[in-house]
């Protein structure tokens, strides 16, 4: 048999998922020059990007203009995407051995983290990723209903996700249609009666995980004042030593913004942002649906490691809501055959090689990147060191893939295998005139993009597409 690596036999590597992480992935073994390397990237979804796609505010075009260095990478004559095919179901973990030396999991963290708290169930209490997703065209979202005739929500956590919620409950029709948001949501957000958000933080203001450019963000909304309580963002004792001892830029501004909200009057707008500190939910009260939160209030002590916790101290207060948005932050979820650590949310691994929790051992040809290999931490940015430190494993391995043999490691042996368990995989080419259709779709309505948010009309306009293509090429 050839080297493994070379022309006539390249390295194999399968990439579970599209989002940030398996694309940086991507990009790393496409640019090193020692192998030959041939990829094939797998979506449950017709279309790629993650949360890219699906989780990023629609407000925030720019973050999401990282994809053109995706479609770069796309372009790599190496590099190919099956969408609609989903990992356990449509390609298996043996089936995937069997065609590819090696495989990186870049699957995300795609569920919440629950508070445990009663009440938690109500009608009218959400994960925040859920409502994120719904807004964003998700097709696994799309159908869900949000009661938004309530004029009060909660959105519990301090960080940029709490933060987009509360943005796009409190922003206008005219705000919101500038973006891509879902033409469903659109609408729902019209007719929204909601008039306060509260978002509500168990530590204090320098804690809080949102970024500053976010923050201010909540100034500028055309519906909505922004409110803080002055006890709440006056740093207690032990928050200011830990920023005299150890400065801390980003809270410094975060406090800076903050204490401008405090002195900025009122404007009597129509709806009002709550920022709300050093409190904790309790109890989500309500007898069939949600009616109120139990707030606790904290103060904050230094834990054996430093840090600083927060701490109830028996003073409650009732909040009176009728939607509560749950954002603590995201856990991963395991994939069939593949080690899961379930207490962290993540694969195990070792700098990327994926651990065998039986034998401790790292498993030959089996990687991961992203969330569901570090948890659900950083920005888009951060996935593209964590991917190449990954990839630099999977490198360091090629010369032991020879003992791995896997029996069908040729391009066209995939296609065959899918043409038969998922002939309606769709591919980057059909990515592509969907793309270019949303954005025809949307400047009709003088919008940037009018998303598909149904798998049906992703596959249905695909196919037109793919038609289309071939009528136009000449025999």
């Amino acid at each position: 048999m050839s080297q493994i690596g070379t022309e006539t036999t390249p390295v194999r590597v399968a990439i579970i998922g599209s989002g940030p992480s398996g694309f940086y992935a991507a990009d790393a073994l496409l640019k090193q020059t020692d192998y030959v390397i041939e990829m094939d990237m797998f979506d449950r979804l017709p279309t790629p990007y993650g949360l890219v796609r699906g989780g990023v505010a629609p407000d925030h075009p720019k973050i999401k203009s990282v994809t053109k260095v995706y479609d770069k990478i796309a372009a790599h004559p190496h590099f190919r995407l099956f969408g609609h095919v989903e990992f356990g179901k449509d390609i298996t973990h043996d089936e995937i051995k069997a065609h590819y030396h090696a495989v990186i999991y870049a699957v995300g963290a795609q569920t919440d983290r629950r508070l445990g708290i009663p009440g938690e169930d109500l009608i009218g209490s959400y994960a925040a990723t859920e409502f994120v997703a719904w807004y964003n065209a998700h097709p696994d979202y799309r159908d869900l209903q949000f009661d938004l005739s309530q004029e009060r929500v909660a959105v519990i956590g301090n960080g940029n996700v709490a933060m987009d919620v509360a943005r796009i409950l409190a922003s206008s029709y005219e705000e919101l249609r500038k973006t891509d948001i879902a033409d469903y949501a659109l609408e729902a957000l019209r007719t929204s009666k909601v008039k306060e958000v509260y978002m509500l933080g168990r530590r204090g203001p320098a804690q809080a995980s949102f970024t500053n450019p976010e923050l201010k963000e909540l100034g500028t909304l055309s519906l909505a004042d922004v409110i803080v309580k002055a006890d709440e963002v006056t740093l207690d004792p032990l928050s200011s030593a830990a920023l005299a001892a150890t400065p801390d830029p980003l809270a410094e501004k975060n406090l800076k913004t903050l204490n401008e909200y405090l002195q900025r009057p009122i404007a009597g707008k129509p709806r009002q942002i709550h920022l709300r500190f050093l409190v904790s939910p309790v109890v989500i009260m309500g007898t069939e649906r949600v009616e109120g939160i139990r707030l606790v209030k904290n103060a904050l002590q230094q834990a054996d490691d430093g840090t600083l916790r927060p701490r109830a101290t028996g003073e409650f207060e009732e909040l009176p809501v009728g939607i509560v948005f749950r954002s603590i932050g995201y856990t991963g979820v395991a994939l069939p055959g593949v080690p899961f650590d379930a207490k962290a949310g993540v694969i195990p691994n070792q700098l990327g090689r994926v651990i065998d929790p039986a034998t401790k051992q790292t498993i030959l040809g089996e990687y991961t990147v992203g969330w569901i290999k570090r948890g659900p931490s950083g920005v888009i940015g951060t996935n593209k060191p964590d991917a190449v430190e990954s990839v630099t494993q999977l490198l360091a391995d090629i010369p032991n893939f020879a003992e791995l043999d896997p029996t069908q490691a040729v391009r066209e042996s995939v296609d065959t295998l899918l043409l038969v368990k998922q002939p309606n995989f769709t591919t980057y080419s059909d990515w592509s005139a969907l793309d270019q259709l949303e954005i025809q779709n949307g400047a009709a309505q003088d919008r940037p993009r009018l998303k598909y948010s149904r798998v049906d009309q992703m596959l249905d306009a695909a196919e037109a597409a793919r038609r289309a293509r071939a009528a136009s090429t000449p025999v």
